[in-house]
Formats: C-alpha cells, sequence, structure tokens
C-alpha cells in the first residue's frame, strides 16, 4: 500500500523545499540576486575571505553546481559588476574568480538575508537536529 502524500518523507521535502526557495526568493529579490547567483557570488565572496581565488570548477564543486550552469550565472554576475574573472598565470585557459567591491558589499547583505530566512524556516526544529538530519542527507556517505 502506497504511503498518502502526508506520510511520505520525499512529498514533504518536496513541499518544504518549495516553501524554502519562495522565502529565499523574496528575500534576494530587493537585492537584485536569483538564489543561485547568490550560491555562487557568496561561495566566491567567502573563497576570497579565505585566501582563495577559485577557478570556475573550484566554485562549482563548492557551491554544488553545475560547471557549465555555473559559467552561464558568473558571466551575469559579472556583467553586474559583482564578480570579475581573470585568466590564471599558470594556466590560461582557466579563470580565477575575484568579487568586486560591489560584490563584496553586497554579499555579506545578502548572506544575512537568507540567514534571516533560514532562522525563520527551521526554527520550529532546533538547530543542531537540523543541521544533523540535513548534513546526513546531503553527505550519506560521510
Amino acid at each position: 500500500m502506497p504511503l498518502s502524500p502526508g506520510d511520505s518523507p520525499g512529498f514533504l521535502l518536496w513541499h518544504a523545499t518549495l516553501r524554502w526557495q519562495r522565502d529565499i526568493a523574496t528575500a534576494l529579490a530587493p537585492l537584485d540576486l536569483t538564489h543561485v547567483q547568490f550560491v555562487l557570488l557568496a561561495c566566491t565572496w567567502w573563497l576570497n575571505t579565505q585566501g582563495e581565488h577559485p577557478n570556475q570548477l573550484a566554485l562549482a564543486r563548492q557551491a554544488g553546481t553545475d560547471v557549465k550552469m555555473t559559467s552561464q550565472v558568473l558571466r551575469i554576475l559579472e556583467r553586474k559588476g559583482l564578480i570579475e574573472r581573470e585568466v590564471d598565470p599558470a594556466d590560461t585557459r582557466a579563470k580565477r574568480l575575484r568579487v568586486t567591491d560591489t560584490g563584496a558589499d553586497l554579499a555579506p547583505r545578502a548572506i544575512a538575508a537568507v540567514e534571516h530566512v533560514d532562522a525563520q524556516f527551521f526554527q520550529p526544529v532546533p538547530l543542531d537536529d537540523a543541521v544533523a538530519l540535513l548534513g546526513r542527507l546531503a553527505h550519506p556517505d560521510t
């Protein structure tokens, strides 16, 4: 006998994800960022603050995004003046990523907006429990 939708973990996860994504999109709209633009900007900003200037492949791995899509979104972020792609002196085929001053100003504000949404969204569940469950689901082999 199949589970009813209300008893299906996958179906509930689907609905929770949709609600969370809507909330994130609403929070990022005033900053003129889509969710994926935010993720790539925030990851690049964070890596830059750690002294790293990743190439597109390293950023895609960090963000968990498709490499081709990452390249397309980075072009948009570059047009917006938030990221610069510079030729890597060690490998002229690769582009190193650097957040511009404008991007460095926007990234922490966008992160704060997303963290606010996360705090509200996950408020019904103890934070340690949410992180533990989501960590296990995101990385089941660790």
